[in-house]
């Protein structure tokens, strides 16, 4: 055993508001928060394109933060009607919802065809990954969400104490730097739960490689979203739960 300093995750509670309306708290790693802003905004069905957010500020509040996003006239008033009060925990998704018709369910399956991604680039952008977390080195405590070429080069990696999160900050620089859906796959670093399949399917990705395996109902999502879910991935095997005939075997 060793004494010393050691850099521990910074977890703050974020309240999001739209404009003048709370709508939730979220507990955060306060890094990224524009990012965070856009990613949730569409995961959450709030907006439609990048154009329906005018803006974002932070502000330092009495125990937390408040992030206030501005919104087009229009998914104001949207989001006005469906409006739902939430506290959510790190890792929660679905909490505040008042009924199961309140989930948010990307559309069924997606139009034309899934890409193929070769086995190699997913081996490389492993191996690549845990060097691009720099939060994770440091502090041991935090997911990570990756989005990696076709080619296996990780072009942009995010990270949070919540892997919700986590996907949403990675989610948001996407919308932002205009980068396709279609142009890459998203890699995780924590489970592959339900809502981490919505929320690649509603970004319009469609495969998803996570280190850990899927529940069950993550799976049955994949399989009517026909998203290509990859689990328990390691730098030298991957299972592909759905999909497999989408990979491209190493030569």
């Amino acid at each position: 055993m060793t004494s010393g300093e050691r850099r521990l995750a910074t977890e703050r509670p974020v309240q999001v508001v739209f404009g003048d309306v709370p709508f939730g708290v979220m507990m955060l790693t306060p890094d990224d928060l524009d990012d965070f802003a856009f990613g949730f905004s569409l995961t959450e069905g709030i907006i439609k394109t990048i154009a329906d957010l005018r803006g974002v500020s932070v502000r330092v509040s009495d125990g937390g933060l408040v992030l206030r996003i501005d919104l087009a006239g229009a998914r104001l008033h949207a989001h006005l009607a469906r409006k739902r009060a939430m506290s959510g925990r790190t890792s929660c998704g679905l909490c505040g919802i008042e009924d199961l018709s309140a989930l948010r369910r990307a559309q069924e399956a997606a139009q034309g065809p899934a890409p193929f991604v070769p086995l190699t680039a997913i081996n490389t952008a492993l191996a690549n990954l845990e060097r691009l977390q720099p939060l994770s080195a440091e502090t041991r405590a935090v997911h990570g969400a990756a989005w990696c070429r076709f080619d296996g080069s990780v072009a942009l990696v995010r990270e949070d104490v919540g892997r919700h999160n986590a996907l949403d900050k990675l989610i948001g620089a996407l919308l932002r730097a205009g980068v396709a859906a279609d142009d890459g796959f998203l890699l995780i670093t924590s489970r592959a739960s339900f809502e981490m399949v919505e929320k690649a399917a509603i970004f319009g990705c469609r495969t998803l490689v996570s280190i850990s395996a899927p529940t069950a109902l993550a799976l049955e999502r994949a399989q009517a979203l026909d998203l290509t879910l990859l689990g328990i991935a390691r730098r030298d095997s991957v299972t592909a739960f759905h999909g497999a005939d989408r990979i491209i075997p190493s030569a």
